[in-house]
Formats: C-alpha cells, structure tokens, sequence
C-alpha cells in the first residue's frame, strides 16, 4: 500500500460541501489503545447492497451525515480507527485503479469504515487520489489518510474481488487484520487469462469492428477482418515496446495506432475496392478511449467534476495521440489519392445477423481484455446481444439514433444491475463490455480525422456526435442504475449470528 500521508481538514476538491477546516493530527502508530466510535439515532434498511445504503449518505452534505446504529452488523471486538481507514483506503485504492467510478470507490470506503463503527468519516476521491478523514469527537482533531492511484486500469476480476469483501464486511464476522491480509492477497491476484489470449483479443476486437461497421460477409469482408486483425496485433507490439522504456501512454498510443493506418493505405491502393477506412476503424479501435468519455459522464453526473474534467482530458490526450500515429502515415496516402472516406460508425442494422454476431464477439473480446471472471461472460454476452438489438431496431424503424443509444444503455444498465444484485457483485462488469458496440470512440476519431483534412465543419459535428453519445450511454446507464436502486428490493440473506434486530425501512 502507498505511504499514508497526513491532511489537515480541507474542502473537498470536488466541490461538494465538506465540514470546516480542522487542525492536522498525527496519526498514531498501529498497535495503540483500542478505541470505538459513536452510533449515529437512525436505523436503515440492512436488507439492502451497501452501495444503496452508502449512495443517500454520500448525496448528503457532510456535516448532516449519520450512520445508523445497526445499519451493520456488530464488529468481532473493539477496533482501532487508524486501522479501520487504512483498511477502508487500501479498499479504495483497488476499486480506483480497477476502474471503479469516483462515486463507488466513496461508497465503499464509507461502508468499510461504518462496518467497523469509525464514523462520523469523510471520504473523497479524485481522479488520482484517495483520501479518508474521521471526527473521533467533537473537540478532537480529525484523523486522515491518504494515497495516490497513478494510472487506473479496467481489471474486473479484482474490482468483483473487492466488491465481495466489502459485502462479507458489511455483513460482520470479519476482523480488521483478515480483511487486510485478504485484500493484500487481491491485490497481489494476477490476470486470469494468458497473455497470448489476451494478445488474440486484441486483434479478434479488431476485425469484430469492421465487421459490425461494414455489415458485409464477402470475401472482401473477410480480408478487411483479418488485415484489422493483423495491424491491431501489430500495433500492440510495437505499443509493448515503447512502454518497456517507461514513455508515457501517449507515446504508447500514437506507436501503436501506425500499423492500422499502413495497413488501411495499402488496401485502399488496389483494385479490390476495399475500404482502407474501416481497417483503419477496426485496427484502432481498441486504441480509442470511448469508455474513458462514457466513465467522464457518469462521473459528472454523480457530481465529481474535477474527476470528470481529468478523466475527459486525459482522454482527449490519448485521442490525439492516436489521430497524429495515424495523421503521420496518412498523410501520404491521403496526399497520393488513397480513398480513406470517413464512415458514419457505428452503423445501423445493415446485416442484423452478421452484424449482431459481431457485436458479441467484439463484447467478449472486449470483457476478456478487461479481466472479466468467466462466470460472468455469458451474462455479458446476453445483456451485449440486448443492448445491441435495441439500438438497432430503433435505429431501423426510423428512431434518433442518440436517443436509440440512451434506451439501449439503459436497458444494458438496468439488466446489469440485476444481474449485479442476483450474484451479489458490482454491476460494472456486467455492463461496461456489454457497452462495447455502441461506444463513440470511432465517431470521435473520424472527427478529428476531418480536422486534419481541413475540414472544421465535419470535424466539429463528429465531437459533437462523439460527446453525445458519450453522454447518452452515460445517462443511460446511469438511469438504470438509480431505477434498480429505488424501485428494486435486493434478495434478503440471512443475518449474522450476534446481530441485533431492528427497524427496516426504505
């Protein structure tokens, strides 16, 4: 775990409201006096996620925050607080650089720190911060720690490994020091698939693109795929070793975007008539932050604009990356007549079967890059082919095709969550992949790509499109979540042994 600095009370950066400042305390050594904390007057419902529990507690200014007495189930012993938020920062620390959204990673750390009667606290998270402060009385200083996340990383396997720890702390049982060795253990987990599948992934995304994007089965078609196939597994090579020499990732993107665009020239030379455009669309593709402008929205949405303003930056500077690898090699092909068109992306119900297949593929490819435990690809798979059939059904019967997107997300969003609560998981692994068709990534390259033709008009309208879309999926999922949240009730399990009745109420 990173060093834990020592805070003083400060607003949040965020924005949201925050109790005032306090004077910096130094956090005493582990191995102290044991020390309890206050029971807040409420009662809430037990019967609930952790995560429906924590979302009102941290959507309420800071200062009217109460935990409930018997909100958890009672802590095996007394417990020191230093320990507790170490516990609930290494908790953040891997939801966060797993891919967790800003507001999850709170509504753990809250819900780690209240399973252990350490509250009032105060969690915040930024785009590459965790912090955790607690309010041990009114006349003492607050206690807070505090770690840095670098570079997050989508590793659901490990976010669905935490998100079940959190659940069997909230349930009681489990002491402070297990929770920790287990969580080092998680954090020591390696991948559960090969490198060399992996690899294979990459370029079967690839291909599985421009399937979806041409909507053809041809001969031609297929050697579109297998050049996608052949530039995406290329480009992840070359990609591998820039980042052994520690360039940063924008160097990394902008090796890794040339072979795509060498391949998408030389197709276009000849006489086949094949579309360079759309190798270029499939080979990219996994180099295109769609899902980072997806995450930015829902961030914003959940109020945490300085982590949504980082997240949408960071991957405006990935874009560009990938636009100037591509630029440096189109620029000749493009000067010498090589046909490289932008195609409106992603394209309508063209050849719904094949096409279909192609957005399946592409989610699986797509959920085994980002670690997906394997008892969960078939459910992936099924919400994928959903969303996918929604968006194009609609798209087909004449429907705007952003608000196709918000529908289809939402009922990606919505069948997550319950997918999520059945297994008793995080809902992001069920939902992110699934999103995979429909992400606006190679809308929001086309758009740049314009910009670099000189053509502004063309540019502005695909960002625009791009940053719609963004916001479409966003909302939608986003909608679907609070829906589950309000209107569903979790599947009630048993309580602890030890533990107290009480009130339940939604």
């Amino acid at each position: 775990m990173s060093e834990h600095d020592q805070l003083g009370g400060r607003a949040d950066p965020e924005g949201r409201p925050t109790r005032s400042e306090s004077v910096p305390h130094q956090i005493p050594a582990s191995g102290g006096p044991a020390e309890t904390a206050r029971s807040g007057p409420e009662a809430s419902d037990t019967a609930a996620p952790w995560s429906d529990r924590m979302l009102p507690l941290l959507r309420t200014p800071t200062a009217d925050r109460r935990l409930a007495a018997d909100c958890f189930a009672e802590p095996p012993g007394a417990v020191e607080p230093v320990r507790v938020l170490e516990l609930a920062l290494l908790v953040g620390e891997l939801l966060l650089a797993s891919g967790e959204a800003a507001e999850g990673v709170e509504a753990a750390m809250l819900a780690v720190a209240g399973a252990y009667r350490v509250h009032p606290c105060d969690p915040q998270v930024t785009f590459t911060r965790v912090a955790i402060s607690y309010q041990p009385g009114p006349s003492g200083p607050p206690l807070t720690v505090e770690s840095s996340v670098r570079r997050a990383a989508g590793d659901y396997a490990r976010l669905a490994a935490v998100f079940r720890l959190v659940t069997e702390i909230t349930a009681g049982g489990i002491g402070v020091h297990d929770a920790h060795d287990r969580l080092v253990a998680v954090h020591r987990y390696s991948r559960r698939y090969p490198g060399w599948l992996l690899l294979l992934c990459c370029g079967v995304l690839a291909g599985a693109a421009t399937l979806l994007v041409g909507g053809r089965a041809d001969a031609r078609a297929w050697l579109v795929f297998a050049s996608a196939v052949v530039a995406a597994l290329a480009g992840d090579r070359l990609s591998a070793l820039v980042a052994r020499h520690d360039l940063p990732a924008f160097y990394q993107f902008v090796v890794a975007a040339g072979p795509a665009a060498v391949i998408g020239i030389l197709l276009s030379f000849n006489g086949l008539h094949l579309r360079g455009s759309v190798v270029i669309t499939g080979g990219l593709y996994a180099l295109l932050p769609g899902w980072p402008m997806v995450a930015a929205a829902q961030d914003g949405l959940a109020g945490f604009y300085l982590t949504a303003a980082a997240r949408l930056l960071e991957a405006l500077y990935l874009m560009a990356g990938v636009v100037i690898g591509v630029m440096t090699v189109l620029y000749v092909g493009v000067n010498n007549g090589a046909d490289l068109a932008a195609q409106d992306v992603p394209a309508g119900a063209v050849n719904p079967p094949l096409q279909l297949a192609a957005a399946v593929l592409l989610t699986l490819a797509f959920a085994v890059l980002l670690n997906t435990e394997p008892g969960a690809l078939s459910v992936v798979l099924l919400n994928s082919a959903a969303g996918w059939t929604t968006y194009g059904v609609l798209v087909n019967a004449g429907g705007e095709p952003l608000l196709a997107t918000g529908l289809a997300a939402g009922l990606v969003g919505l069948s997550g969550q319950l997918t999520a609560r059945h297994r008793g998981s995080s809902a992001l692994p069920h939902i992110t992949a699934a999103l995979g068709p429909l992400l606006p990534g190679s809308v929001l390259y086309f758009g740049m790509l314009a910009f670099v033709r000189g053509e502004p008009e063309i540019g502005l309208s695909g960002v625009g499109r791009a940053v719609a879309t963004a916001m479409a999926l966003a909302i939608g999922v986003n909608l679907g979540r609070e829906l589950a949240r309000l209107f569903l009730s979790a599947p009630r399990a048993a309580p602890p042994a030890g533990r107290r009745g009480g009130r339940h109420r939604r």
